[in-house]
């Protein structure tokens, strides 16, 4: 009898073990299969990276002996706050994850990395839990490394922020993860926005910030859930920061498998509703409603569409990827574009000056009614009479109030003034390095050739100089 107890007993213990087990597996939800990601950002793929040191020598070559002295000479700096570092040019894309708080930036970049469940993983929770702008890069081995670090390396391309300061150094911080998708590209987490008074009391200036990171970005993801479509005073200025980048940007409204259809169709119009006074364009940005995170989709949701619209948000990033050389390029051309326009206005500025100036004259008096008025003096028509000036990229005229306020007017050199025998003239540099040596640059590229053909042997990173006059 008490063998027949002690029997039951087991099997009791038995079933109420394999009970809770499946209780346990009931209440765990299950993850979804991450095969397309794979494919579409080629993570299995073993063939090595493209080769394109020699391309990138060759940029930094160009920019160094061609753009930089002008934009030196200039201060083109002082105007724009955007200096171009070694580190800059060499670097890998850059995606930016911005939105309001707890909308899934964080668990979106754990789901594209696959970091969920991992010692990796970044932390999320349905508070705000990211105070940080989180740089998340390649590394051999799994490592923190903290802001002041990360400003004082100068083979990094962050080293630029330390002008906002300590108090935003310590806000700063970077993980290194050994992932394949971070050899090619490296992912920006920023602190949530919270539109309240004491919230943006952050220490640090907290848009400025954001605009450094915006101006070098490659690709923006503006996130948003359903529950959080108010725009206030700080998502207000944010999109006003991101104006003139609405190519890069892309709007993702989060977690659309937590509503059924008509509640979904109401929330995506309320989101265009809440948008629309902010983005002032003929063509709205892209905008992908899916749930970006490990799980299987909520049942009864319309699994299939937010399907697609993922493989359709891992392609946008993917292309972004395969264009970094190309995008690199055309962005070094349009920062040439604006230090040359930008030399050519001080130019006319100063020319302008001396034609008034007599041996009687207040040299301040005459500079500042000039700048306070500098369409009766023709500067920027002036201007748009040269080659390749558009008036869609000459700077605010109000810039130039504050510009010439820290900068005295009889500090620059006329433009004609700015040649050597043995350097040539600097606007002659720029102009033929933004019509012929970056569109070439660009084109041996586009045409197909390899990367690794444009090395130094060939494009002349190092040549030695050759006598003109001699017969061949």
């Amino acid at each position: 009898m008490k063998r027949l107890n002690l029997l039951c007993c087991c099997v009791a213990s038995l079933l109420l073990l394999g009970t809770a087990e499946e209780v346990e597996d009931a209440s765990e939800p299950t993850k979804r299969d991450r095969s397309h990601l794979e494919n579409t950002l080629k993570l299995n793929e073993d063939k090595p990276a493209d080769d394109f040191s020699g391309v990138l020598q060759r940029l930094r070559k160009i920019y160094h002996s061609s753009i930089k002295p002008l934009e030196q000479s200039y201060r083109y700096n002082e105007l724009r706050q955007h200096e171009i570092t070694d580190g800059e040019i060499t670097s890998k894309p850059m995606v930016l994850f911005l939105g309001p708080w707890s909308v899934g930036k964080s668990s979106m970049i754990n789901y594209l990395l696959g970091l969920d469940d991992t010692p990796y993983q970044l932390y999320t929770g349905a508070e705000p839990t990211t105070s940080e702008f989180t740089v998340i890069m390649h590394g051999p081995k799994l490592k923190t490394i903290e802001g002041i670090v990360m400003a004082a390396d100068s083979a990094r391309s962050f080293s630029p922020l330390e002008k906002f300061g300590q108090n935003f150094l310590e806000k700063l911080i970077g993980i290194e993860v050994p992932h394949k998708l971070l050899e090619r590209v490296t992912f920006v987490d920023t602190p949530g926005i919270i539109e309240n008074r004491k919230q943006q009391e952050r220490g640090y200036p907290f848009n400025d910030v954001c605009q450094w990171f915006i101006d070098r970005a490659d690709l923006i993801f503006v996130v948003f859930d359903p529950t959080k479509l108010d725009v206030g005073l700080e998502l207000e200025m944010l999109f006003r920061q991101l104006k003139g980048r609405e190519s890069q940007i892309r709007i993702i409204l989060n977690k659309a498998d937590s509503l059924a259809t008509q509640e979904l169709m109401r929330v995506y119009g309320a989101l265009f509703w809440s948008l629309a006074p902010l983005i002032n364009v003929t063509e709205p940005p892209r905008v992908y409603v899916s749930s970006f995170w490990p799980h299987e989709y909520h049942p009864d949701t319309h699994k299939d569409l937010f399907l697609k619209e993922e493989i359709s948000l891992l392609e946008d990033l993917n292309q972004v990827i395969e264009n970094r050389m190309e995008n690199k390029i055309a962005f070094i051309r349009q920062h040439a574009i604006r230090v040359r326009i930008h030399a050519l206005l001080v130019d006319r500025y100063l020319q302008t000056y001396k034609d008034k100036m007599t041996f009687f004259s207040d040299g301040e008096l005459v500079f500042r009614d000039i700048v306070e008025d500098p369409d009766k003096f023709f500067i920027f028509k002036s201007i748009l009479a040269k080659t390749n000036v558009s008036k869609f990229d000459l700077p605010n005229r109000e810039a130039y109030k504050d510009f010439f306020g820290i900068n005295p007017i009889t500090s620059f050199k006329l433009l004609s003034q700015q040649c050597s025998y043995m350097g040539g003239c600097y606007l002659e540099k720029i102009e033929k390095a933004i019509t012929r040596e970056l569109p070439d640059l660009l084109g041996s590229i586009g045409l197909g050739k390899k990367p690794n053909v444009l090395s130094c042997d060939i494009t002349g990173c190092g040549e030695t100089p050759k006598n003109r006059y001699k017969k061949p």
